[in-house]
């Protein structure tokens, strides 16, 4: 199953240059990676990144992620991906930059 984390292009940028992440500010205070299906990464941008300009999305395998990716209780009672450890981004197995139209993030083609 593919999963999806979004970033900042600070956080972006800074993922590719170390090659490792433990995730963004809000990842790093709750102990997680957090990350969405694609279902759940409409309400994921309209939730956190309502304001931000700027985003990619990184998608991965789940499989990939091992042990260390739970799936728990979340918004609205779903189940969503959380990954306990530090993300490489040799696991990044595609990654599309998000359009604002409108005031609206717009996904890229075949994640909407």
């Amino acid at each position: 199953m593919t999963i999806y984390k979004v970033l900042r292009r600070k956080e972006f940028i800074s993922f590719l240059a170390s090659a490792r992440t433990r995730g963004s500010t809000a990842d790093e205070r709750d102990g997680f990676i957090h990350l969405s299906t694609a279902s759940q990464l409409p309400g994921t941008l309209d939730k956190h990144f309502s304001g931000d300009i700027d985003l990619s999305i990184l998608s991965f395998e789940s499989r990939d992620l091992g042990h260390d990716l739970r799936w728990e209780h979340s918004r609205n009672g779903g189940l969503f991906p959380h990954y306990f450890g530090v993300l490489e981004a040799e696991l990044i197995r595609s990654w599309y930059p998000v359009r604002r139209v409108s005031g609206r993030h717009v996904l890229p083609a075949g994640l909407n």
